[in-house]
């Protein structure tokens, strides 16, 4: 029994944990590596399950380092899952958040490297924008007194500070184009900030989108909270 409730629990947190790199460096589908999510879960409880009985019925055969280790390996495949599928009840079902909604800035050199990505390039829509309205109310239009080249070279700095790929910089324009890649699926999000003068002011605008899947639990907008605070922090400096 305790070898069987120990190979349970390393295997719940292997198909939990290996999910992500098997996906990331085309091992499997996206559709197999969250099957082998789900398996994990379920791994994962009945590894508890198994547990449970094990100290109920056959506690001579169960040592406290086995039981600690088997509980907390089940513990965390299951949790891991069930945070992500608690997160998606509690954010909308969007991956496009912008902090201009009436004139989201649009991808340029980043568009053709979105080509074959689910989501099309272009923005979600009014829909996606009155989801918006409501989940993140404090995403808007930053203003800014700092000069447009001031503002373009912060927001260049600030994408290297937060260790995304820098795609493109139009100083004229007041676009910088960058693309961060996640570490656990390897999934790539794009993001652009577009500077813009008004009249004594300057207007800065952040867009984040995923290239692959409907809802993106949050990230687009963490993401948008991350960068403003370092582009404060550059100003700043």
């Amino acid at each position: 029994m305790k070898m069987i409730v120990g190979l349970m629990s390393v295997t719940a947190i292997l198909l939990v944990a290996l999910a992500g790199p098997l996906y990331k460096f085309g091992v499997v589908e996206l559709g197999t590596a969250f099957t082998g999510f789900k398996f994990g879960l379920f791994a994962g409880i009945a590894a508890l399950v198994l547990l449970a009985i094990q100290l109920l019925f056959k506690r001579n055969t169960a040592s406290i380092g086995s039981a600690l280790a088997s509980a907390v390996l089940a513990a965390t495949a299951i949790a891991v899952p069930l945070g992500m599928m608690n997160t998606a009840k509690n954010v909308p079902p969007i991956h496009d958040i912008s902090t201009g909604l009436v004139n989201p800035p649009e991808f340029v050199a980043i568009a053709p490297l979105r080509a074959d990505a689910p989501n099309p390039v272009e923005y979600a829509g009014a829909e996606a924008a009155e989801q918006q309205r409501t989940a993140y109310p404090e995403l808007r239009t930053l203003t800014y007194s700092q000069s447009k080249p001031e503002l373009v070279e912060a927001s260049k700095q600030a994408v290297e500070n937060l260790g995304w790929k820098l795609v493109n910089v139009d100083a004229d324009k007041g676009i910088i184009e960058a693309t961060e890649t996640t570490a656990w699926f390897g999934f790539k999000d794009d993001v652009i900030i577009r500077v813009t003068d008004n009249d004594s002011e300057r207007l800065v605008d952040i867009r984040s989108k995923s290239r692959i899947g409907k809802s993106d639990l949050g990230k687009n907008a963490a993401r948008i909270h991350s960068f403003i605070e370092e582009l404060d922090s550059a100003l700043a400096e």
